[in-house]
């Protein structure tokens, strides 16, 4: 069954589906403002890659209205619902692929977390076949959108950022902040490569297991970011000072 709700702050009603991990994303992104940090308000290309139902790009782009974004997303029914959250915006762009560390077919697997914890693996077979998703770079998807430089890279993809970042030298120059869930209970080694793949970005800002890397000193709360030996048990505790945003519910349909 999926509801319609409306939040504070956010122009449109969002579809959920209920008794799934969409009532969790919800309150994160859009009640708790997850992601509000002090980006530049002249971001003009936001890629959000693992962008589950859509509701991180729902906030992006009522943050910064002005902004193309790239909501990116693996997982059919996700993506299904993404791409209904996402069409009263017209500077939103969905797309129905994975990041990798290479143009590739990939494995789905449901490691039985919910709707929000889906991860990719490599699939040995050239041809595509049922349950399959298209992996791309991310220079390969900059190059398809004509994508010059990416004001803020927002990657929540269960593991998969350590073959993302193990070829950050053909991108990473042009993007300017990375806001990263780091997952080495997943796979081991991902903070390490990240943290090696950003050794020129001077700033950090830690929220939850949010990890926020810049080049540019957009917060007075932005300290020097660590080392390549990082490790992401070193995140902090939640910030809960923010603003929580009020809901409410609209409309409820039995539509899946």
């Amino acid at each position: 069954m999926r509801i319609r709700v409306e939040t504070d702050g956010i122009l449109y009603p969002v579809e959920l589906r209920l008794r799934t991990t969409d009532i969790s994303v919800f309150e994160e992104v859009l009640v708790n403002a997850e992601y509000q940090f002090a980006f530049s308000s002249n971001a003009r290309v936001i890629v959000d890659a693992g962008a589950n139902i859509g509701l991180t790009s729902v906030f992006f782009a009522n943050r910064y209205p002005g902004a193309r974004i790239f909501a990116v997303e693996p997982e059919s029914s996700n993506f299904a619902l993404l791409a209904d959250n996402v069409s009263p915006y017209e500077n939103v762009v969905p797309i129905q692929a994975a990041l990798w560390g290479e143009t590739t077919w990939l494995n789905l697997a449901n490691p039985g977390t919910g709707n929000w914890g889906f991860q990719t693996e490599s699939h040995n077979h050239s041809a595509p076949a049922e349950g399959l998703v298209r992996g791309w770079t991310l220079d390969e998807l900059m190059r398809k959108y004509n994508i010059d430089y990416i004001d803020v890279l927002k990657i929540d993809i269960e593991g998969a950022e350590k073959e993302v970042f193990e070829t950050a030298e053909r991108w990473i120059d042009r993007v300017g902040t990375i806001v990263i869930e780091l997952h080495d209970r997943f796979k081991p080694g991902c903070s390490r490569v990240v943290y090696c793949a950003t050794k020129d970005f001077p700033y950090e800002l830690r929220r939850g297991e949010t990890v926020v890397l810049s080049r540019v000193r957009n917060a007075a709360s932005l300290n020097l970011a660590t080392s390549c030996d990082a490790d992401s048990s070193q995140v902090g505790p939640r910030n809960n000072s923010q603003r929580r945003r009020r809901s409410r519910i609209v409309a409820s349909s039995t539509s899946t």
